[in-house]
């Protein structure tokens, strides 16, 4: 619960998760899976023969990954269940499978710490459907799709689509609630760019639309 006492204690600067460090063995691997899954490198970073650091960054995501040599004491292999957001979790698992990378099936939960079924969530929920791979050193990443955050999760007043992938999928959305809205005016809505916008940022940010 969010309180007056609570909300004067902000942060009165942002605090951006910038890099999550991922454990390896081998780090030219390591290297060639990324790449391979479409990430864009951001840098290769050698010095001398104790240290070498790779970024690479998720298309859309405003984090990136770092591994190479003198990054980490972890155990390689011991990151688990990192989270990667897709909107589409089918369309991810194919291009991924279409990448050579070993996927699970599609997977949901009925509720939080729930254990999982078989297929996609049926009433397509945003946060329910899963599905996983790993990467050569077994470190494991977590396919979530979201296609609505839940409320106070989203700034509205920032809101963004980091790709060309988000923003289309968005816009099917909004075309097909549209449909819907329009039915119910019984005529053509003039101001449909409006209520795409309005739809689009309000799903985003976990509102509902005016009745």
């Amino acid at each position: 619960m969010t309180t007056a006492r609570s909300a004067e204690k902000a942060p009165k600067v942002d605090f951006k998760l910038e890099v999550v460090v991922i454990p390896v063995s081998d780090v030219d691997r390591a290297k060639n899976f990324y790449a391979s899954l479409g990430w864009r490198l951001d840098a290769d970073f050698v010095v001398g023969d104790s240290f070498r650091g790779i970024q690479f960054t998720p298309p859309g995501s405003p984090s990136s990954i770092h591994f190479g040599k003198g990054i980490t004491s972890a155990a390689p292999g011991s990151a688990s269940g990192l989270y990667l957001v897709v909107s589409d979790i089918e369309a991810a698992r194919v291009d991924l499978i279409g990448r050579g990378v070993e996927v699970s099936e599609i997977f949901h939960r009925t509720g939080p710490g729930q254990p999982p079924v078989s297929g996609r969530d049926s009433e397509r929920r945003s946060y329910f459907s899963y599905a996983t791979f790993s990467d050569p050193d077994g470190n494991t990443w977590l396919l979530q799709e979201v296609t609505t955050r839940f409320p106070g999760r989203v700034d509205a007043g920032a809101t963004t689509f980091t790709s060309v992938a988000d923003l289309a999928s968005a816009f099917r959305r909004a075309e097909a609630a549209h449909g819907d809205y329009e039915k119910q005016l019984g005529h053509r809505d003039e101001d449909w760019p409006i209520w795409y916008a309005e739809y689009m940022i309000r799903e985003q940010s976990g509102e509902a639309m005016p009745s």
